[in-house]
């Protein structure tokens, strides 16, 4: 009864963990839904041994569906994809995402389909048929074998892409978490399938450190992302889905939407990082430069990156990087290194993409057009 409602718990904070993460402003992104996603098949995976545990399976065979298929192979393919969502586009771009999920639709087709061997007693199922089912039962083995643990590998190969020194390090607890689950998980199995061993014990100890991921992320989530501190995200997803409660987060009640906007200040830990991508990676200069581009970057959603430019500088995105650009122009200016090169290529060297874009933002930003800053500094 105990182990149960452990489990039970573990499977409720796994899908409303993976909701706030989808829903809140603080953690949409492309790489965090994957992480969301990967909650998500955890919880089915724990669903699906409490549901066993229970017998729920015989009074309710249209649940069967959910046994048939072996969601465990979701959770290399989702980890994998957080892990390379997180890196630059030029390594990103590399990856075939797709192929992660050719070994679960080619597992959910083969166990549905291997259902009728449960019907074989009643209607004769010819010998050819059951061949190629087993034929196909041995490759559904061998990419259990090799795929699980090569995209579990993979993933340490790509986290060495992570620039953020305190999130390569969260990323790689995470994925060894994760890993050493998965591997327990596979060898156990394997155990049970070629030496008869009764594994029903061990995957129930497994069931039990699963839902130590459950609680580890969402103490991750609460206090590496700070949704504590950044309250206005949190605040935006209860009130939006009021029928959703999540008792571990801290919130003020009677505190509002302006006294959690007016919270945000320049020691903000996504502030900080946006400023170190400006002075450091100079990504102004990519002229296609977005608020989902730096997004995506950060790990929070585009709508976040404009309410802490907002609260912290009290001016737009688009201002906040135009400032950076007019800076990189007039020290090109001053550097005799550029005095072969006109105005206008110094604007687009610096991420303007036309000349009245460029002449405006200068003339905004410093009170003069380049030509007069050019003139006076002189």
């Amino acid at each position: 009864m105990i182990y149960t409602t452990l489990l039970n718990i573990a499977i409720f904070q796994g899908l409303v963990l993976g909701l706030v993460i989808l829903k809140s402003s603080l953690f949409n992104s492309n790489s965090n839904k994957y992480l969301a996603y990967l909650l998500f098949a955890l919880s089915i995976l724990l669903l699906n041994h409490v549901l066993e545990l229970e017998g729920a399976y015989n009074p309710y065979p249209f649940l069967r569906f959910m046994d048939d298929i072996e969601w465990a192979f979701l959770l290399p393919a989702f980890l994998f994809l957080f892990v390379i969502n997180r890196i630059d586009d030029a390594v990103k771009s590399k990856q075939k995402s797709y192929l992660c999920f050719i070994p679960f639709a080619y597992s959910a087709v083969l166990n549905i389909a291997c259902d009728f061997d449960h019907i074989a007693g009643i209607y004769k199922i010819p010998e050819s048929a059951i061949n190629l089912i087993n034929i196909l039962s041995l490759i559904h083995l061998f990419l259990a074998i090799t795929f699980i643990p090569f995209l579990l590998i993979y993933s340490y190969f790509m986290i060495r892409h992570l620039k953020e020194p305190q999130e390569k390090k969260w990323i790689i607890a995470l994925v060894t978490i994760v890993s050493s689950l998965l591997f327990a998980w596979l060898i156990t199995a394997l155990a049970g399938l070629f030496l008869d061993y009764d594994i029903s014990a061990t995957m129930s100890a497994l069931a039990l450190c699963a839902t130590f991921i459950m609680h580890w992320t969402a103490y991750i989530g609460i206090y590496k992302y700070r949704l504590a501190k950044n309250r206005n995200a949190v605040y935006n997803f209860l009130n939006n889905n009021s029928t959703i409660s999540y008792p571990n987060l801290q919130i003020v009640q009677n505190s509002t939407p302006e006294e959690y906007k007016e919270s945000i200040t320049a020691d903000n830990l996504y502030f900080q990082k946006l400023e170190l991508l400006c002075k450091e990676q100079h990504i102004y200069t990519d002229s296609t430069l977005n608020r989902e581009k730096v997004a995506e970057k950060l790990g929070i959603s585009a709508g976040y990156v404009s309410q802490i430019v907002n609260a912290v500088t009290g001016d737009n995105f688009a201002n906040y990087i135009n400032q950076y650009r007019v800076e990189a122009v007039k020290e090109m200016i001053s550097n005799s290194e550029y005095e072969n090169y006109n105005l206008l290529a110094m604007g687009l060297e610096s991420g303007f993409t036309s000349k009245t874009t460029f002449y405006k933002a200068f003339k905004k930003i410093t009170g003069q057009t380049p030509n007069e800053y050019k003139n006076t500094s002189k």
